[in-house]
């Protein structure tokens, strides 16, 4: 009875700290949208007012200023196109590692993941006139290409990851059959590790949706995505804090969607293999 009494304890212990560090990760969210709605003034006041009279007056002015569906197009291009691409380099790279290892596989996805720790600006003058020769700039062609390098390393892990779990006589039974390896990974490998790419595919999304560096380094106006639509509220007079919290709402809404609509797939896939 007593063990069981400090399970109880344990569990609601636990579930109070799950919620609390919830609230803290969503409060700036919850606060830039409880922004939007307000007034300048209000927006700017040092005294946080909680109570207001809401107004729309931010996202007419985002509106009026600038084009929300020129912007959303594009990121919404770039982030699907980008993991096209990528995956369509990651499956035969992570099918390979997982079921071709040689001595050095560990170390090459270490390298690849090694590659995400140096900061992007480390490569932006090199990058920059590539682009600049190639005609990539302002493209986007250009800033899906570099948005899919970008999280290629991290792709390739997680689907390594996952086709790791896939039975290795499966794939043996197929070879037996006959099976080349383009037959063994559309029809074995991507239907058994289906979960595991969709949450990676999403992962994806949302990390080339949410891309500001490269977005505002490569484009200027025709490519430019989301991220240099929040930017534009910022100008050398200041910053507007409520037309500046209405563009980021606006931009963060389609993938906040995104996440909580495809919040069991995610969680899914990336517990994908955890149990046996």
């Amino acid at each position: 009875m007593t063990l069981s009494y400090s399970k109880l304890q344990r569990k609601m212990l636990m579930t109070v700290l799950a919620w609390i560090v919830a609230f803290l990760i969503f409060f700036p969210v919850f606060w830039m949208i409880l922004t939007s709605f307000k007034s300048e003034t209000e927006a700017i006041s040092r005294v946080p007012h909680l109570f207001f009279s809401a107004t729309l007056d931010g996202y007419r002015a985002v509106q009026e200023q600038a084009n929300y569906l020129h912007f959303a197009w594009n990121s919404l291009v770039v982030s699907l196109g980008s993991t096209v691409l990528a995956l369509v380099f990651a499956i035969p790279s992570a099918y390979s590692m997982a079921f071709s290892p040689t001595r050095r596989t560990r170390g090459t996805l270490l390298w690849m993941l090694s590659t995400k720790m140096m900061p992007p600006v480390g490569a932006l003058v090199s990058v920059y006139l590539i682009f600049r020769d190639a005609g990539l700039l302002d493209t986007k062609t250009g800033l899906l290409i570099v948005d899919a390098l970008a999280n290629l390393p991290i792709i390739v892990w997680m689907l390594y990851t996952y086709f790791k779990e896939v039975p290795r006589e499966v794939l043996e039974a197929a070879r037996m059959d006959g099976a080349g390896p383009l037959r063994e990974i559309y029809n074995l490998l991507l239907p058994l590790s289906m979960p595991g790419i969709v949450s990676t595919s999403l992962l994806a999304v949302i990390l080339a949706w949410n891309e500001a560096f490269w977005s505002l380094t490569l484009t200027t106006s025709k490519a430019a995505p989301l991220a240099a639509f929040i930017a534009s509220f910022s100008s050398p007079e200041g910053l507007f804090y409520a037309k500046l919290s209405a563009a980021s709402t606006m931009a963060i809404a389609p993938i906040l969607l995104l996440g909580w609509a495809s919040q069991k797939q995610l969680v899914r896939g990336l517990t994908f293999g955890a149990v046996k």
